[in-house]
């Protein structure tokens, strides 16, 4: 009340100095631009009047006097509704360059790849998105039980990996951490979630993240989902070079000292059976996969370089699959120089 009385104690006044010429003299004067600077985001989560963005705009150093430009709104009938969403103002724009810039919220259309494990895209969401923290982010991811309000489907107790669907989504610079997990949650429920209904979730997802990891092709996704299923039945070790990566959380090529030197509970060289969690958050056609795994005595696979793969039965035909590989890759090298 007190700030609407001050409006119109002003409006009054110009009302009154108007009739003296004197009104929009003042009024131009106490509206215009401030020096050209550089550019400001503003994050809005819920919708705003304009004469609290003013003020903070005054603050800012980016409206002259926030009183009078809230003034000069009225008499223009500019909204007064600062709807949710980030945007961008400048010093040394003028009122009505403001007012139009304050009603067109940013939009940024943000792939996050299926290959991707959770510190991965943190890491793409604040370098090179400006979306949200890292740090952020990654503490969230850790706390599933927080969101577990705002889905249907059953959250672990110590990671969302997996969970956090791969798509693009409009996520504009400052949306933030938890609104970018709640849209992934929101996703996943709608693509995975309803869909499939996997009776054990988190081992679905566990073969999913690493079907996702190792098919180059839609057909190879259900043949890989198989030769997981068949060396787990056979009692063999995974051997999947994906899951050290993650373990490391490094996406190099390895050496061979890591396959040995290594030593944690993803390194499926070394532990039998599944590894604890999830290694990306796999696709929908990955978690189909999973739970439609072709079905065939194959426990090999090699990946060529056109992006499919060939399968094997017994350790002497992998090692014949080895050496077609390394055949390939010569020849793409060759017609590459």
């Amino acid at each position: 009340m007190a700030r609407k009385g001050k409006v119109l104690g002003i409006l009054a006044l110009v009302l009154v100095a108007g009739a003296a010429g004197g009104g929009y003299v003042w009024l131009q004067q106490r509206i215009q631009p401030m020096p050209a600077g550089a550019p400001t985001l503003l994050r809005f989560d819920k919708p705003t009047t304009l004469p609290v963005v003013l003020t903070d705009l005054g603050r800012r150093g980016i409206v002259r006097d926030p009183v009078a430009t809230r003034l000069y709104a009225s008499l223009r009938r500019s909204p007064t509704r600062i709807n949710t969403g980030t945007y961008r103002v400048a010093p040394g724009m003028t009122a009505d360059q403001l007012f139009r810039e304050l009603q067109k919220p940013l939009q940024q259309m943000v792939r996050i790849p299926e290959t991707n494990w959770a510190r991965r895209t943190a890491n793409l969401l604040e370098k090179k998105y400006n979306v949200a923290k890292a740090d952020e982010y990654l503490a969230l991811v850790r706390k599933p039980q927080e969101f577990a309000k705002e889905v249907s489907f059953p959250l672990p107790e110590d990671s969302l990996e997996g969970y956090l669907f791969p798509d693009t989504y409009d996520l504009p610079p400052l949306y933030g951490a938890r609104n970018t997990i709640e849209r992934q949650l929101k996703a996943f429920e709608d693509k995975v979630w309803d869909k499939y209904k996997p009776k054990d979730l988190r081992r679905t997802l566990i073969v999913a993240s690493m079907v996702e990891m190792e098919a180059g092709t839609d057909e190879d996704r259900h043949m890989i989902a198989g030769v997981i299923e068949n060396r787990i039945k056979k009692g063999m070790r995974l051997q999947i070079d994906a899951t050290i990566l993650y373990g490391m959380q490094k996406w190099r090529t390895l050496t061979f000292a890591d396959y040995r030197n290594q030593k944690h509970d993803y390194n499926t060289y070394l532990i039998d059976g599944l590894p604890p969690g999830p290694i990306c958050s796999p696709s929908a056609k990955s978690v189909a996969a999973a739970l439609k795994p072709a079905k065939h005595d194959y426990v090999y696979y090699v990946a060529l370089p056109d992006g499919t793969s060939i399968y094997a039965s017994t350790y002497n035909e992998h090692l014949r699959n080895i050496q077609k590989r390394r055949k390939a890759v010569r020849e793409q090298e060759k017609a590459a120089q």
